[in-house]
């Protein structure tokens, strides 16, 4: 019979990205304010194809890192970067004070179809790990595939390559987004099988806007079973519903993990606090209340 986690043991992260806007600053500034209390194990925040966000990024890092007790982890990508532009981000995350990175090689431009590493740039995500940690001891956290990248000529390379990453120093693997939970537990077994250690973290992703979510399943390659169409058919004019179908699906998703002994879950909030603030609460996380050290010490 499969340990079942209880809450205590359930530990959290929560995905961001940069927002355009001074009004998407402020949805995401709210977001973060509502999740924190939750304790996450970490906060990321995105990287934009070809680093096409790098400076907005950077600033929301500093930015929680600085205004929050919140652990941040920047992503960093290799893509259309040399190897000494990429050394000098990672150095002064490192100088600031962050020791969390999420290596990624990133995604290519949209008008360009096929990944081609720079040529004096690190190649792979796995080399992009060994020169993070020539910077420092960073807790590293890359990208897995229960799907297959959709790159990849098969399961096997995409285990490889994940492989290669976890035995160049990364701590673990967030995956992609899934909705079938056994392609979860299979990818998981495949990962055991293969001498892939680390912890194989899901990622979630809670259905804010289904057609968007479509759009998203395509471009990485996951499946979108066709009972999920049928749950969200019919409700494009009716939000309130939407929304509760989102929560029941999600909590259901992420329940089934946990009988399963899944502790840790990564949550891709779309900087969207509600539904993923409901779902951490049908796992069992609850705000921490203030001790009256704390009070003390932020009157002080």
């Amino acid at each position: 019979m499969s340990k079942i986690a209880q809450p205590e043991q359930i530990q959290v992260s929560f995905e961001f990205f940069p927002p355009k806007t001074e009004k998407m600053e402020e949805t995401l500034w709210n977001s973060v304010q509502r999740l924190a209390p939750l304790q996450p194990r970490f906060v990321s925040v995105t990287y934009g194809a070809d680093g096409s966000t790098r400076d907005r990024t950077h600033r929301i890092v500093q930015r929680i890192h600085n205004e929050t007790e919140l652990i941040c982890a920047p992503h960093l990508t290799c893509i259309g970067a040399t190897r000494n532009d990429v050394m000098d981000v990672a150095s002064s995350y490192w100088e600031e004070g962050i020791r969390h990175i999420v290596a990624l090689r990133g995604d290519p431009p949209k008008d360009i179809s096929h990944y081609k590493p720079h040529p004096d740039g690190f190649p792979y995500a796995s080399d992009l790990v060994s020169g993070l940690l020539k910077v420092g001891t960073y807790d590293i956290s890359v990208a897995a595939y229960p799907e297959t990248h959709p790159e990849a000529p098969s399961a096997r390379f995409d285990l490889e390559s994940l492989k290669r990453k976890i035995d160049a120093g990364a701590s673990r693997a967030i995956t992609q987004f899934f909705f079938d939970t056994d392609l979860y537990f299979r990818f998981r077994d495949r990962c055991v099988d293969h001498g892939i250690g680390a912890p194989i973290v899901p990622g979630i992703l809670p259905i804010t806007n289904f057609k968007r979510m479509v759009g998203f399943a395509d471009a990485c390659g996951a499946s979108v079973p066709t009972w999920l169409h049928e749950r969200f058919a019919g409700l494009e004019d009716d939000p309130e519903t939407r929304q509760f179908m989102a929560a029941s699906i999600a909590i259901e998703q992420v329940e089934t993990l946990k009988r399963d002994g899944v502790q840790e879950f990564h949550f891709y909030t779309l900087n969207r606090a509600a539904l993923t603030y409901a779902i951490c609460h049908a796992l069992g996380l609850r705000p921490k209340k203030p001790t009256q050290k704390d009070l003390q010490h932020e009157f002080r």
